[in-house]
């Protein structure tokens, strides 16, 4: 059997293409390149070289449209003991390519091709062609005659055009020479057999039937040679009257041959035609052909020589003429009964070729695991032979079928798909035309197609290793390691990695394999950088121009960003020129072997990127996580496809998408197994590599606490420095920097030297600064986490800067711009800024309780004088009494100007120490500095009073009384009240005390001020202090007497001596206003037996008119009654009681009377009212529940002395 054939072939003429003399290998392929193009010679370009001796025999040329076809032998081909019976098989023609530069002898050149051509004996025509002569050759070329034809040195076009030239001779001779041969076998005839003849019995009647056989043998050659002639309609008629001839001589085998010829003539008459009656006609003689050369079948030759060769070339030829995809049912009917016949061939050589022709046609079908089975076949019978070259034939025979079997090498799959998972991929490549379900595909992947994959890759590695290719070697046995663990024993896996070994061993160091083998290694995460390293994009737009940024360690994208939908597919990755930067990749040995990987670095093809390598041990069936790490050297983009590794001797890339396939198809069931989870590893998610920029180099700000790295210890309230040191670790200097706070519990933070920061810009790389930070520890509640450590500093939780309750200081500092002179275009241009989270760990340990507090008051009667005390409008619009007194603790007590008395008012705070250590509380108020310039003798630098200090000891209580300044407001004024809405919305009559309902701004800030003025600070040791927080206590305690301490009463009261009485009784006068000195015995005196006149006066302090009804009551020391009764010890003149009268709003209206007091003592005076039809304001202030409620106002106890003898 010869390969490549097709039913045309029998017009093609065999001319054996040989190199004479020395010809460089890139010569000669060139010189075959330029004759190669010409294999079809038109008859119209012949004419001129064509010459007539005598009438040609093909009577029917067709030399407008025919055609000569060449089939050049490159190296020749051995003769066939065939060509008698088809003349295409004989080498007909002889061209030797000679390179002259190499033979300069061109003697030589001739004779050496004279002897090569003997080797051709049917050789009709011989020429030699020397290309490149040199002058001297061209000179003496020219002299000669003969073969040898000389190629001028030219250019390409010239020696193509040349070359042309002399094929068109070649085939002028050679038509020549078929007319000679064909008009000598028609005179004198001729004598053709064939091997089955030559095997047969020569008895009598065999003789008798070979000299009938002769004319009909000799037709169809003749036939033959008109084919070749390119003259088709003679070779018809010739191969007719052979069909006849044949018929009647029973001679089967050629009549089948010349039925063969006849198709061949009809399809080179038709050429360029093809339609349906043409292909059936050829079918239906093909079939005819294909019987009739199974009929010449002999039995007694089986086992020597058998036309079976001939019957299946004709199959194949037949099958080739159908091979398209619509008649593909047909030509597989074909190739199977080819492939049925291929075990009765006799020669090995023949099954090979027959099972590479089926390979072919099978692939040109589409039919790709058809064609990767019959090529297997070619392979093993490569591999039957005992030679080198047989088993370097076998490997590049099955390195074509790893396609269809889905094993190919990576090297030659530029989609690098992995190949377990594509063998799923349904499709016409998948199957020979046939659907197949989901279950079978698995149901077929799971048992038969694994194992049959392993036994192409373990016939690649065997046949690799007899070739002595140990890096296909090599790459097989990592793929059959890799894909097909599961399935391999423990001992089959230590043969595999020995053989990897093996091969390693005879390749050079640093060779490179695109097939992976193990480790399995896929992406485990990016880590978060340090929150130190945070970047921030810039925004040199804006003095603030990390504003609108929110960083999260190196990536840009954040869920947590407003805007931004959770995508992961929008995570870009910053990395910095020069700084260290970590990958975790998860390594998988699922193998029974101990895997030892020499070396394991990132891959990274842009170039601006230094992978540091690291060793890794991998014990079997386990699985590690490492970190990778490397340093980016330029500006740009870096792409993280996968790892490099050198494992097993050789280096090779292992792809993280690879993994990441084989991983989604065991979850659906599609792969054999998950390499990471047979090996006890959790699952992960799928992590995508994200889009990693690299940015110029930037400042790096470190922070340390100075003194330790522990958590501060602080009781409630203490207050203590902290220092903290920052220092330029870049590259870069730190050109802008800003500090803000962030976190819980900002108000520990009491200062921060922000200037002290601001001083050193620029911070040059190394440099370092010191900031000290003010704390302050807050007051623990019921949830704080220290709360529930008890008293131990452990308590502290260790992340107190993400989710714990302690401030956290931000700075937001960057380095320079890329070109300071010219301003950035965009954005994109500018280098993002850092951010430098600097957590300040606090651990607030409970210190001193405050149990409760509460508010204490006294009221001391004030002496009757000629004057009242004297109001005086401050600043902030209360009016208070200033009382100028000797002792800064007079300033606490005051005469209530709307009372008339000593008010003294205390809050008394109940403190627990339940901690073991003693504390030292010291109470100050500050005072109040008056304005007033008639004041000269106030003491402005006593801004603040302070007290002894008090001890409290640990697990003991102490009280501390706090003075209270007293105070009112200046008018009792609606305003100061607040509706109270019912459910319907209606608004009703009652009115309700603004302590139940949100207070006027005023009101509040008045018992802000109140509240403010109090520091309550604490002491332990010599380096612990601090300020307890009673703001809310006093709030609190305030809260249910404020309406008492803040507003006025409706209505005040005042008594005071008339001026007419003035000389009857001592001065109650201040010493600013009397320059009398009064003994202290008799100060402020009245004398007994004597009328004493005085005055009541009635302020209104509301804005409306109030009527009233007053009365006036003297009561000794005992709390009689001394003006009514038989025991009456006052006498009086004027009215004391039903006193009816209207006080106009905010004014004053005056009542006289006179006293006579019998005995001499102590006595107390007291004005009380009755308000007739009150308003909501008096109801308010009076807490009525009832409209009909009456209004009394009493005002204070007024002291008055009477000095005397009874």
């Amino acid at each position: 059997m010869e390969p490549d054939v097709s039913i045309e072939t029998s017009s093609m003429i065999r001319v054996a293409v040989i190199p004479v003399g020395p010809v460089p290998p890139n010569h000669l392929r060139d010189y075959s390149a330029m004759l190669l193009r010409h294999c079809t010679i038109s008859l119209s370009t012949i004419s001129s070289f064509y010459t007539e001796h005598q009438k040609s025999p093909f009577s029917n040329q067709p030399w407008d449209s025919g055609s000569l076809r060449f089939k050049f032998m490159l190296g020749g081909s051995p003769s066939s003991p065939w060509e008698d019976f088809q003349s295409n098989r004989k080498i007909l023609a002889v061209i030797g390519l000679c390179h002259c530069p190499s033979s300069p002898d061109l003697d030589a050149v001739v004779d050496q091709f004279a002897a090569a051509c003997k080797g051709y004996p049917s050789a009709l025509v011989q020429r030699c062609f020397g290309f490149c002569p040199g002058d001297s050759q061209l000179e003496d070329g020219s002299k000669r005659e003969g073969n040898l034809i000389l190629f001028p040195p030219s250019d390409r076009q010239t020696q193509e055009f040349h070359m042309n030239t002399m094929v068109q001779d070649i085939a002028a001779s050679l038509l020549m020479e078929f007319e000679k041969w064909v008009l000598q076998a028609e005179s004198a005839g001729t004598i053709l057999k064939t091997p089955l003849d030559s095997q047969a019995s020569l008895s009598s009647e065999e003789v008798i039937k070979a000299k009938k056989r002769r004319l009909g043998r000799a037709q169809k050659t003749i036939g033959d040679y008109c084919l070749l002639a390119g003259s088709p309609v003679d070779a018809n008629a010739h191969y007719s009257t052979a069909l006849e001839l044949a018929r009647l001589t029973g001679d089967y085998f050629w009549y089948a041959g010349a039925l063969e010829g006849s198709v061949c003539a009809l399809l080179i008459d038709r050429m360029g035609q093809k339609d349906p009656i043409l292909e059936g006609e050829v079918k239906y003689r093909y079939n005819d052909v294909i019987s009739y050369y199974r009929k010449s079948f002999i039995q007694d030759n089986a086992q020597r020589v058998s036309p079976l060769s001939f019957e299946l070339e004709a199959t194949l030829k037949l099958a080739r003429f159908l091979c398209r995809r619509e008649l593909a049912k047909e030509v597989v009917e074909l190739l199977t009964a080819a492939a049925d016949g291929a075990k009765s061939l006799i020669d090995a050589s023949d099954r090979l070729i027959l099972y590479v022709e089926i390979a072919r046609l099978f692939g040109t079908l589409g039919y790709h695991r058809k064609a990767a089975f019959f090529s297997r076949q070619v392979a093993q019978l490569y591999l039957q032979q005992e030679n080198g070259l047989a088993a370097i034939s076998a490997m590049q025979v099955l390195a074509m079928t790893t396609k269809a079997y889905r094993v190919q090498s990576r090297a030659s799959d530029s989609k690098h798909s992995l190949p377990s998972v594509s063998t799923l991929e349904i499709g016409p490549s998948y199957a020979d035309g046939g659907k197949m379900h989901h279950h079978s595909v698995v149901s077929l992947f799971e048992s038969q197609w694994s194992t049959l994959q392993m036994v192409v890759l373990r016939e690649i590695l065997m046949s690799s290793v007899r070739a002595g290719d140990p890096l296909a070697a090599w790459s097989a046995a990592a793929r059959l390691l890799r894909c097909y663990y599961p399935l391999i024993t423990p001992a089959g896996q230590n043969g595999l990695a020995t053989a990897l070994k093996n091969s390693s061993e005879r390749l050079p160091s640093g060779t490179r394999c695109a097939d992976p083998a193990l480790p399995f290694i896929r992406l485990h995460s990016f880590p978060l950088q340090p929150s130190q390293m945070d970047i921030v994009k810039r925004n040199p737009a804006r003095e603030d121009w990390w504003a609108g940024s929110a960083p999260s360690g190196p990536f840009i994208y954040t869920p947590f960003s407003k805007g931004e939908p959770n995508d992961t597919s929008k995570q870009e990755l910053i990395w910095i020129v020069g700084e260290p930067v970590q990958v975790l990749v998860e390594l998988a040995n699922p193998c029974g072997f101990d895997l030892m990987v020499e070396s394991i670095y990132l891959s990274v093809h842009s170039g601006n990127f230094d992978a540091f390598p690291i060793r890794v041990n991998l014990p079997p069936n386990s699985s590690k996580v490492i970190t990778l790490s490397g340093i980016p050297t330029s500006v740009g983009h870096v792409t993280i496809p996968g790892c490099t590794v050198h494992c097993f001797g050789v280096i090779t890339e292992h792809l993280f998408k690879d993994v990441d396939n084989l991983l989604h198809g065991a979850a659906q069931g599609l792969v054999l197994s998950d390499p990471f989870r047979c090996c006890g590893s959790a699952k992960l998610r799928n992590v995508s590599v994200p889009q990693i920029s690299v940015v110029p180099p930037l400042p790096l700000l470190v922070s340390r606490i100075v003194g330790g790295v522990g958590a501060v210890i602080l009781y409630e309230g203490e207050i203590r420095d902290v220092w903290i040191s920052l220092a330029n670790a870049g590259t870069v200097p730190v050109e802008q920097a800003h500090i803000s706070l962030s976190g819980k519990n900002q108000d520990a933070v009491i200062s921060v030297a922000y200037e002290t920061l601001k001083s050193v810009l620029p911070l040059k790389p190394g440099a370092e600064v010191t900031l000290p930070v003010t704390l302050k520890a807050w007051q623990l509640g019921l949830v704080d986490p220290d709360n529930a450590a008890g008293k131990s500093a452990s308590g502290s939780t260790g992340r107190q800067s993400k989710d714990g309750i302690s401030p956290i200081l931000l700075i937001h500092y960057t380095g320079p711009l890329t070109n300071p002179g010219e301003p950035p275009e965009n954005g994109s241009s500018v280098p993002p800024g850092r951010r430098l989270v600097v957590p300040l760990h606090i651990c607030v340990l409970q210190g001193l309780s405050l149990v409760k507090a509460r508010l204490l008051s006294m009221e001391i009667p004030a002496h009757i004088g000629e004057n009242l005390p004297k109001p005086v409008r401050l600043d902030n619009g209360s009016t208070e009494e200033v009382t100028i007194s000797e002792s800064k603790a007079d300033g606490l007590v005051k005469i209530d100007p709307f009372r008339g008395s000593w008010g003294l008012r205390f809050l008394e705070l109940e403190l627990s120490n339940p901690t073991d250590v003693v504390f030292e509380i010291s109470v100050s108020v500050q005072l109040e500095n008056s304005s007033d310039v008639d004041n000269p003798s106030v003491d402005q630098d006593a801004a603040e009073l302070g007290y002894p200090k008090t001890r409290i000891d640990r697990d003991y209580s102490a009280r501390v009384l706090i003075p209270l300044e007293h105070f009112k407001l200046p008018v009792l004024d609606g305003s100061f009240f607040v509706k109270d809405s019912q459910a319907d919305g209606t608004s009703s009559g009652r009115t309700l005390s603004f302590s139940d309902k949100t207070s006027k701004a005023e009101l509040n800030a008045s018992i802000k001020n109140l509240i403010s003025r109090i520091k309550l600070r604490w002491q332990s040791g010599r380096n612990s202090s601090g300020e307890l927080n009673i703001k809310d206590a006093i709030q609190a305690a305030l809260q249910t007497s404020v309406m008492d301490i803040l507003l006025p009463d409706p209505l005040t009261f005042g008594f005071k001596l008339s001026k007419n009485g003035a000389g009857h009784a001592a001065k109650l006068d201040s010493p600013k206003e009397s320059n009398v000195q009064v003994p202290s015995t008799s100060k402020g005196s009245v004398l007994a037996h004597d009328m004493t006149p005085m005055e009541v006066l009635v302020r209104n302090n509301t804005m409306e008119m109030i009527k009233m009804r007053f009365s006036i009551r003297c009561r000794d020391v005992a709390g009689a009654n001394c003006v009514e009764g038989d025991k009456a010890t006052v006498l009086w003149a004027g009215v004391l009681s039903g006193v009816t009268m209207e006080v106009p709003p905010l004014q004053e209206v005056k009542h006289s009377f006179s006293l006579y007091f019998l005995v001499p003592g102590e006595y107390t005076l007291v004005a009380a009212a009755v308000i007739d039809d009150p308003n909501d304001i008096l109801r308010a202030r009076a807490r009525s529940v009832s409209s009909n409620e009456p209004i009394f106002c009493r005002g204070p106890p007024f002291h008055v002395r009477v000095i005397g003898t009874a």
